[in-house]
């Protein structure tokens, strides 16, 4: 079965919670159950995981690398200056889609460059929560893709 990690930033745990016009009002575990139905609907397998630290996240990757077929990744402020995670992402040699609740283009000019997205196959932003399950779609087609490429 195709296993996606679904890795989300610092201080996504508090969502719900924080500025609830750029980030919704979901909480994160609302928003894990839906990434989890769309994935049970496509047939994926899907694996959430959130951490404040960015060695944590390269930790809980760098475990699961060799056993996962893409990620989806909500970096949250690692998206501007997190190298080492930008680095753990290459190396995973999976498929990566970068997900922003918000608009990143459309705020301060600071949030508007991402470190990860010279490295991902695609970024989806200003979707809010529906943001992930559509990267979920779409990599699950890239993937599907791919392997029906490959058995030709």
């Amino acid at each position: 079965m195709t296993t996606i990690l679904v890795l989300h930033g610092p201080n996504l745990n508090a969502l719900g919670r924080r500025d609830r016009h750029h980030y919704g009002t979901l909480t994160l575990d609302e928003i894990n159950r839906r990434i989890e139905e769309r994935a049970a609907a496509l047939g994926v397998e899907v694996e959430c995981f959130q951490s404040n630290h960015e060695g944590v996240l390269i930790d809980f990757l760098q475990a699961r690398a060799g056993g996962i077929d893409g990620v989806v990744i909500n970096a949250g402020a690692l998206t501007h200056y997190g190298l080492s995670l930008k680095d753990a992402l290459t190396d995973s040699a999976a498929p990566v889609v970068e997900v922003h609740l918000s608009n990143i283009h459309a705020r301060e000019s600071w949030r508007r460059h991402s470190v990860l997205s010279d490295t991902v196959r695609g970024q989806i932003a200003g979707l809010g929560w529906r943001g992930y399950t559509a990267a979920l779609e779409a990599l699950a087609g890239i993937l599907g893709d791919e392997a029906a490429e490959q058995a030709k």
